[in-house]
């Protein structure tokens, strides 16, 4: 935000301005308008290019003749306030957002509208000190009627601008304590044996659902999936050795990030792909897709899927990469059903089509005392009472395949194109199967992954121990005290997954083993 000192304090410094007689030939329609900001103007960083212009107006009909961009025209066309204005320039400055996409932009949302945007980019911007009312002609320019009451007029204004400004810094800290408060009560959430009605993210208001999307704006996380070649090469196999299912087809992909498997769609032969997701990678996404030469068969939307209506009644696939830590993580699958049931046409199929959850034994003695046996004499001090907070927090680690210690045991499977979201909540018998005599210290859970559904090449993966490691890795369960075992046996048990109903994305596992009954939380 720009930096504020006293008005008065500035009309006793300046300077007396010089009066122009309006008859410079090099001014636009707009030029009386701003001929008085050239006043005591400072160098001023184009939006979009490197080039230092001389003052604000010399940089507004820069943008205006070399980028095809009127500054003045978007801040009326959104009718934006100093607030929005602020944000604007700088998302500009930090995305460097390309001049193409700013006059195109929706109504709404904008991708300005985080209160991140009100840090400036650049100290004591000269674009974040004026304002838009005086840029867009509201006000009545300063008349020559005499040097103080021009000098007034700007004290004034520049006073309205740091008022509106303190305004806005209180209403991000007032979202800020809301976001605080939120995430509070997530973290403190101890209801793990309340009944009710399902819960679904559809069910969420953005700004509840604020957290969980902005953590998939920055390139970090979309980096980390795209480098998972496990991942990402296995939609890709899928797409490209199976054409006969997206030749001349509507694609619908739920979650897009940076576009992946929308542009994969394309290449197998899709006619048309609607792309959506909420976070602000999706302007990356779109750069992408113009950089490709793909946007004449890519479409791509900003928003949740609960919440917006694509210009299509129905489409013939849905493809997306939902599956969260333990699969289930996150909920995004239930975004998935929300847009097969809205969207699919009949005999159209969602991708992956078919995916199951398993388990295994762990005997990992050396870990279990690092972790679980530490808080027994900590410097001669029994800390066991921390076990207490520890145990029922699930770990997601890579799980060296030679500490398995059973065979595994799938305890759910999932169509995709079928499945309800009411069987996303289940409870499962289970038994695992012991190879070695040893004492298990851990359950471990991971899924499978099938594209099969008209697939003339199917194409799997599975996130499990025993193969190639992928950014999901492995879901670890810690038992309090490790259960002793012999080769053969066979260890009987019972699992219930359920959403927390404070936070829909979060699960509650429940382990009955033995007489032991153990709830974990994966959040």
């Amino acid at each position: 935000m720009a930096q504020y000192t006293d008005p008065l304090a500035d009309v006793a410094a300046e300077e007396m301005p010089d009066l122009s007689d309006g008859d410079d030939e090099d001014m636009d329609g707009d030029g009386e308008q701003w001929q008085w900001m050239e006043e005591d103007s400072q160098p001023v960083s184009c939006l979009f290019c490197e080039r230092l212009l001389k003052s604000v107006p010399a940089t507004l009909q820069h943008c205006q003749s070399e980028h095809q961009v009127s500054l003045v025209d978007v801040i009326r066309k959104h009718g934006l306030d100093d607030y929005g204005y602020i944000k604007m320039i700088n998302f500009i400055r930090s995305t460097k957002f390309d001049a193409s996409c700013l006059p195109v932009l929706p109504d709404a949302p904008l991708p300005w509208e985080s209160e991140e945007f009100l840090r400036p980019v650049l100290q004591d911007d000269p674009l974040l000190q004026m304002d838009p009312e005086e840029l867009c002609g509201t006000e009545e320019a300063p008349t020559v009627t005499g040097t103080q009451s021009a000098l007034l007029q700007r004290a004034t204004a520049a006073e309205e601008r740091a008022q509106r400004s303190e305004e806005a810094l209180s209403r991000a800290m007032d979202d800020l304590h809301k976001l605080k408060l939120l995430a509070q009560g997530l973290v403190l959430n101890a209801e793990t044996g309340k009944t009710g009605n399902l819960s679904s993210v559809s069910e969420l208001r953005e700004d509840e659902d604020e957290a969980y999307f902005g953590s998939y704006s920055h390139y970090g996380i979309h980096e980390e999936m795209l480098k998972d070649k496990v991942r990402t090469e296995s939609y890709r196999d899928f797409m490209y050795r199976n054409p006969e299912v997206f030749k001349d087809k509507v694609v619908l992909d739920v979650g897009c990030g940076t576009g992946i498997l929308s542009m994969f769609a394309a290449r197998a032969g899709a006619k048309k792909v609607f792309a959506v997701d909420q976070s602000e990678i999706i302007y990356q996404a779109m750069d992408i897709v113009r950089c490709n030469k793909l946007e004449d068969k890519i479409t791509l939307i900003k928003g949740r899927i609960e919440d917006i209506k694509l210009p299509v009644e129905k489409v013939d696939i849905i493809i997306s990469e939902w599956m969260g830590y333990f699969l289930l993580f996150e909920s995004m699958l239930d975004s998935v059903l929300y847009a097969r049931d809205l969207y699919l046409a009949d005999g159209g199929s969602v991708y992956p089509d078919l995916c199951n959850i398993s388990l295994a034994a762990v005997g990992d003695t050396q870990k279990h005392e690092d972790r679980i046996a530490f808080w027994d004499d900590v410097y001669d001090f029994n800390m066991s009472c921390m076990k207490k907070a520890v145990v029922p927090e699930a770990v997601v680690e890579v799980v060296r395949a030679e500490t398995l210690i059973s065979e595994p045991a799938v305890i759910q499977t999932i169509d995709c194109n079928t499945v309800c979201l009411s069987e996303l909540e289940f409870s499962s018998d289970f038994c695992l199967r012991m190879t070695k005599t040893t004492d298990c210290t851990a359950v471990v859970g991971y899924f499978d992954i099938f594209f099969e559904r008209g697939c003339s090449n199917k194409v799997m993966f599975s996130t499990g121990p025993q193969v190639t490691k992928t950014h999901w890795k492995q879901t670890v369960f810690l038992l309090e005290k490790p259960i002793s075992v012999q080769a053969g046996e066979e260890l009987q048990g019972k699992i219930t997954v359920r959403k927390n109903r404070k936070d829909p994305r979060s699960l509650l596992v429940t382990f009955e083993l033995q007489d032991r009954k153990q709830t974990y939380t994966l959040q």
